[in-house]
């Protein structure tokens, strides 16, 4: 693998890895594997574009690029709008379907059936709304600048890779050294126990919600950030995102994270060596391979 290779893989890698946090932690302490998480993606890339679009009408001057970036303060301040929007999605299809169907006590087949229908539902009142065609943050273009010998990036893909390992360092002491952090611990470990000592599973499952909305809402900034905004992005990052979960280990941030490296850059040797038509396949060769000889991935522990 060339140096550059590796460079595009670790880009591509970070906005799986963030994605599949929410996922891993979504199903540590809710026990259902979400289909429709892959659209939280989709709607938080759209919900900043609309952000930053009215943001720069109202105060244009905000539009100005920063510095070397692509964007103005506009996309900014629209991305901890659309995290907020998102992270409200995500609660009110709790509310409206997942935890009508926890209260009946569906069996997890259900919760997962109703999952698929929820990510369509979601995709495609997106593309009602915004139509088929690709959106942009902006129209400017970069030039990738040389950082080592046979490496290039832009200044928006380091900002992404230095993002991406901030939100799992902040992800990841929430979750070893705060109260929310311990009692989503002891959730995921045995919710009845938990409930029975005083935690409040209730906003425990809350806050997985919200937590992995915003994740997955900075992943598809991110990810429109470099390449372009579709009501189809989420959906086509959802195989790659279920084999970064699994490969680091349910319930594991730091695994997931590292996985969704290896996805990358197992994509992008791919890609360079056979060819980009069977970049796709990379994530189910990945998930097949894992489940038959490590099912507890590369963090997780044997139940």
């Amino acid at each position: 693998m060339t140096p550059q290779a590796l460079m595009d893989g670790l880009i591509a890698g970070s906005m799986i890895g963030l994605g599949a946090i929410g996922i891993t932690l979504t199903y540590a302490i809710l026990r259902f594997a979400n289909f429709a998480h892959g659209e939280l993606l989709s709607w938080g890339a759209y919900l900043a574009m609309t952000a930053s679009g009215l943001i720069g009408f109202a105060l244009p001057q905000l539009s100005t690029p920063i510095g070397p970036f692509s964007f103005g303060w506009s996309l900014p301040l629209a991305a901890v709008i659309a995290m907020a929007m998102t992270a409200l999605l995500a609660l009110v299809v709790d509310w409206a379907l997942f935890g009508r169907l926890r209260a009946r006590g569906s069996a997890v087949i259900i919760l997962v059936m109703a999952s698929f229908g929820a990510a369509l539902a979601l995709r495609n009142f997106l593309e009602f709304l915004y139509t088929s065609q690709p959106g942009y943050y902006t129209r400017a273009l970069q030039i990738s600048k040389p950082i080592v010998e046979g490496v290039r990036a832009t200044p928006d893909q380091l900002l992404v890779l230095v993002l991406a390992a901030v939100a799992v360092v902040v992800v990841h002491l929430m979750l070893t050294r705060s109260a929310a952090g311990r009692s989503m611990r002891a959730v995921a470990e045995n919710p009845q126990l938990s409930s029975i000592t005083g935690v409040d599973v209730r906003a425990v499952i809350r806050t997985v919600w919200i937590l992995g909305a915003v994740l997955a809402c900075l992943a598809g900034i991110m990810s429109g950030l470099l390449v372009q905004i579709r009501p189809q992005m989420g959906h086509d990052l959802l195989l790659p995102l279920f084999a970064a979960a699994i490969l680091g280990g349910i319930g594991s941030v730091p695994g997931a994270m590292l996985a969704g490296l290896i996805v990358g850059l197992a994509e992008a040797m791919t890609v360079q060596v056979i060819g980009a038509e069977w970049r796709a396949a990379v994530s189910f060769v990945i998930l097949v391979a894992v489940l038959l000889l490590r099912p507890q991935g590369l963090f997780g522990r044997v139940r």
